[in-house]
């Protein structure tokens, strides 16, 4: 599973001009999930993003994490960080779980967030969404469980 997680001021994911998930301060996360991901893979992944120390105390230093700042948390589905653009000019997704499987992952990682942080909206998977974010910082990084 890879992840791109940005530390928020807010975030929000829209589908056919319909807002269908909001946060306030806290992460957005973009989720991939590649096809060798195992379903152990979800919870070491979640316990990485929710326990990360990204946010800043009072003397500037990163120190504290989303459960530390009772931040909330907004997951989108993004199969495309598993693009392979390494040959040609068309990126290559066989890396990429396929979408019934991946569906299934990714509401296994919603419904497990969600026992960890009050919290959790979403996006909507396999929707064309338009994705806005006040990046915190700007601090962004990215957790690959396979490495």
């Amino acid at each position: 599973m890879r992840a791109v997680v940005q530390r928020v001021k807010e975030s929000s994911v829209f589908v056919d001009n319909t807002c269908v998930g909001r946060i306030g301060r806290g992460l957005l996360v973009l989720l991939g999930i590649g096809r060798d991901d195992t379903k152990e893979s979800i919870d070491w992944l979640i316990d990485k993003i929710v326990n990360l120390r990204i946010f800043e105390k009072e003397d500037g230093r990163f120190d504290e994490s989303l459960l530390d700042i009772n931040g909330a948390l907004l997951v989108v589905s993004q199969f495309t960080l598993y693009g392979d653009c390494s040959k040609g000019r068309r990126p290559s997704f066989s890396g990429a779980m396929p979408s019934q499987e991946a569906r299934e992952f990714f509401d296994i990682f919603v419904d497990r967030a969600k026992r960890r942080v009050a919290d959790v909206q979403t996006g909507v998977f396999q929707a064309h969404m338009d994705v806005s974010l006040v990046n915190d910082g700007p601090v962004t990084v990215i957790i690959d469980s396979g490495k």
